[in-house]
């Protein structure tokens, strides 16, 4: 695969500077900003909001992949397309009506996509992905940054790449949980292509160095 994307996530940066987190950010190499969105319902943790996708907007021109770890989650769309996002993506377990939540995204003009907590089986897919354009796959179960990689991902990573490939979409194949230097040349070899990382990006002093090392391991798959 031959375009691969780095996906820092901003829960792991300093939220005291965020506006400067995200520029440095997209300076060193970053090809998008991630946007982790907690409600202490769905998941045990509260991160941010609208306002916050809102006030980085301006600091960044790559697109801005909001996940929604919230229930229920059609409330809060319109709300991050009105902020600036590009891509939303939400947990089949927080939707009442997958497809019209997807609908939802669409309609407001960003790209839709749907997640997959390490226990949420794949059959969601089954009638919706000519409606995605991006599938996320988590490799830790979600709610707190910093966890470790869950191996048995790389067989679902695996799967969803078959299913992509098979439909002749372009569908981008994110993972999220764990990434970091030392394993995203196998995260890859699965065939994921997008690749989200808070701690290890945003808890290192120099983020292009690590970007740089991520995309230096990435050219050996």
């Amino acid at each position: 695969m031959s375009s691969y994307r780095i996906a820092p996530s901003i829960l792991s940066a300093d939220f005291a500077r965020l506006g400067e987190e995200v520029r440095n950010v997209v300076a060193a190499g970053a090809d998008i900003i991630h946007f982790d969105v907690m409600d202490n319902h769905y998941v045990p943790n509260l991160t941010i909001g609208p306002l916050v996708c809102e006030a980085i907007r301006p600091h960044v021109q790559v697109p801005i992949d909001v996940h929604l770890m919230v229930k229920p989650v059609d409330r809060i769309i319109p709300d991050f397309a009105k902020a600036g996002a590009n891509i939303i993506s939400f947990h089949p377990e927080a939707s009442e009506h997958i497809d019209r939540t997807l609908a939802l995204i669409r309609d407001q003009g960003c790209k839709a996509g749907l997640v997959f907590n390490p226990a949420t089986p794949l059959h969601h897919l089954d009638h919706v992905l000519d409606k995605l354009d991006l599938i996320l796959i988590m490799s830790v179960n979600p709610g707190f940054g910093g966890q470790s990689f869950i191996s048995e991902a790389l067989k679902k990573i695996s799967t969803v790449r078959q299913l992509i490939d098979a439909s002749g979409r372009d569908i981008m194949l994110e993972v999220d949980g764990g990434v970091k230097v030392e394993n995203i040349a196998e995260i890859a070899k699965a065939g994921a292509d997008t690749f989200v990382a808070g701690s290890a990006i945003f808890g290192k002093p120099d983020y292009k160095a690590v970007i740089n090392a991520m995309r230096s391991q990435l050219a050996t798959v």
